[in-house]
């Protein structure tokens, strides 16, 4: 059986260019948006999308519940299945007003590739995150050996990660120039650093204590100093392979190189959680980390906007909210002090209601923002 369809492939490239050039999507959503086309051609065989009708919607989305995840056994998530069919709808719609399909695919039967209100439902329920306390990740990173460089170097990787917040991708294109000890400031420059969005991040470190701190410090130090790093090369660089005379490839330190991807961070943090006998907890995870202790810690609207902004969020309901609702730890907490009164609470109800305020201004189309100063 075929594995493509060169008509699909031609009419997929054009939609991918559109995607990226008109549409400025980025490499990741284009990847997914490809991904979702390709589970639709596999189960039709790599039929002529031309061909496409409401049998093969209703038929595709059937497949796709019967279909179990590869690594879990277990069937794939119904967030997965939502945001494939609306992956394939953009497609469709976009399919049915080009030359050679618009006569022949219906608008209509594109409508089939939608979900049931239960499974939408389903799909967009917010999923309780495992985080790691400050502890278990300071467990991690105490546990971790410091012999070598290479193990030096992913000591300071875990501390930089809580102490800054930032993501996988940041920190492994982060360079030494873009470090201030001395202001303990990160700055994280588009062009240079991978950020979300391009955006430009001025990240101070966070409180989490002064032996994460000084990791980072002593391996910065030893970069510049003992290394002979320069301004431009990385804070956390790759590992070097060598050739030894065997002809056996081994590690031999590091070398003033980036990681192409964030692949080895994760790998990095997986051994460590590891060696402690912890679960293991992605880099990004430690943003939310980040977020419980903010809700905790600050006492004002302006603090808690700051402790947002140093995360890289525009607003401070994206870091409150936890990127869509009130974080389980923080709902046991507001159940547990219900009608109580108390200075510290009283601050924490008032970051309740401004973000109360934000959205019922969002929901009214203002554009108001009460954290603002007036």
């Amino acid at each position: 059986m075929a594995d493509y369809n060169p008509r699909n492939e031609r009419i997929k490239k054009k939609y991918f260019h559109l995607l990226a050039e008109a549409d400025q999507k980025s490499p990741a959503t284009i990847d997914g948006v490809r991904k979702a086309i390709h589970r639709f051609e596999s189960y039709t065989g790599f039929k002529d999308f031309a061909t496409f009708h409401k049998g093969q919607a209703v038929g595709f989305k059937k497949h796709m519940a019967a279909t179990k995840a590869t690594q879990s056994g277990k069937p794939i998530s119904q967030a997965t299945v939502l945001t494939t069919v609306h992956a394939l709808q953009e497609f469709f719609r976009w399919l049915a007003r080009e030359p050679g399909y618009r006569a022949r695919i219906q608008t209509a039967d594109i409508r089939y590739l939608n979900l049931s209100r239960k499974d939408m439902s389903a799909a967009r329920a917010p999923r309780t995150k495992k985080v790691p306390t400050i502890e278990q990740i300071r467990t991690a990173v105490s546990g971790m050996p410091a012999n070598t460089d290479i193990e030096c170097r992913n000591r300071a990787l875990m501390a930089f990660t809580i102490v800054t917040g930032m993501r996988d991708s940041a920190i492994a294109s982060l360079r030494l120039k873009h470090v201030d000890l001395d202001r303990r400031l990160v700055m994280q420059v588009p062009g240079e650093v991978k950020t979300k969005f391009s955006k430009r991040i001025e990240t101070y470190f966070f409180p989490v204590g002064n032996d994460l701190e000084d990791l980072i410090v002593d391996w910065v130090r030893y970069l510049q100093g003992v290394k002979l790093f320069g301004h431009d090369d990385p804070v956390f660089p790759r590992t070097a392979i060598l050739q030894d005379e065997s002809l056996s490839f081994r590690a031999a330190g590091v070398e003033p190189k980036f990681w192409s991807t964030a692949g080895p961070i994760r790998t990095i943090f997986k051994e460590a959680f590891a060696q402690t006998g912890l679960e293991y907890f992605t880099p990004h995870t430690f943003r939310t980390t980040l977020t419980i202790l903010g809700e905790r810690i600050c006492k004002t609207p302006e603090e808690f906007k700051a402790w947002s902004q140093n995360l890289g969020h525009e607003s401070p309901l994206t870091t409150f909210t936890s990127y869509g609702q009130v974080s389980l730890h923080r709902q046991g907490d507001l159940i547990r002090n219900a009608g109580k009164s108390g200075s510290r609470e009283d601050k924490l109800d008032r970051l309740l209601e401004l973000v109360e305020g934000v959205v019922a201004g969002r929901l009214k189309g203002t554009s108001k923002n009460p954290c603002s100063e007036p």
